[in-house]
Order: C-alpha cells, then structure tokens, then sequence
C-alpha cells in the first residue's frame, strides 16, 4: 500500500481541503459522502455509500405528483439557477434556525 502524505493548514473556519491527489485515490468526488472520526490522535475521513430505498414508493409519487402544478408554475417564473438560489437560501435559513436552538 501505498502511503501518501502533505501538511495541510485549516481555513479560519476550521474546513480543510482534501488535496485533488487524495480525492483521485480514493475516488472522491462532489456526490461522494465522508465519514470523518477521531481515533487517538488520528483525524480519520473514509469515503461512505449509502443505499437508500424508499418502503412506500407509490406515497412519494403521489406527494410527488400533488406538487406538479407549483413545480410548473416555478419552472415558468424562474430559472432552474434561480430556484437552486432559492432553495439553497431557504436550506441555510433551516441550518440556522436549527442551530440557533442547540445554542
């Protein structure tokens, strides 16, 4: 095995980069989800797969399919740029919602 290693300095915010060599050898990409952990003095990040199969299928077509006409009624005022916008926008007024009640 073969043992790859760079010093790496963290963001102010505590993020750190994988470097790109690290992402090719483990097949790391932008749809790739992390496990990352503490053993010992070691900071661990190992790539993850999750299966995830929904039980009732038929239910979620048919939320899927009540919300159609609010879908088509977007997707003619809006851009799909402009929904991604929104819809990351109201992810990070939850986010901070949420952490404001852990505080």
């Amino acid at each position: 095995m073969t043992v790859i290693s760079k010093v790496i300095r963290p963001l102010r915010s505590g993020q750190i980069t994988i470097p790109a060599a690290f992402r090719r050898a483990l097949g790391i990409d932008e749809d790739t989800l992390l496990r990352i952990s503490v053993k010992g003095s070691e900071l661990r990040i190992e790539p993850v797969s999750v299966e995830y199969k929904a039980k009732d299928g038929d239910w979620f077509k048919s939320l899927y399919d009540e919300f159609a006409p609010a879908r088509n009624e977007l997707a003619e005022k809006f851009s799909e740029d402009e929904i991604n916008q929104l819809i990351d926008t109201a992810v990070m007024e939850v986010r901070k919602e949420r952490h404001a009640r852990r505080a």
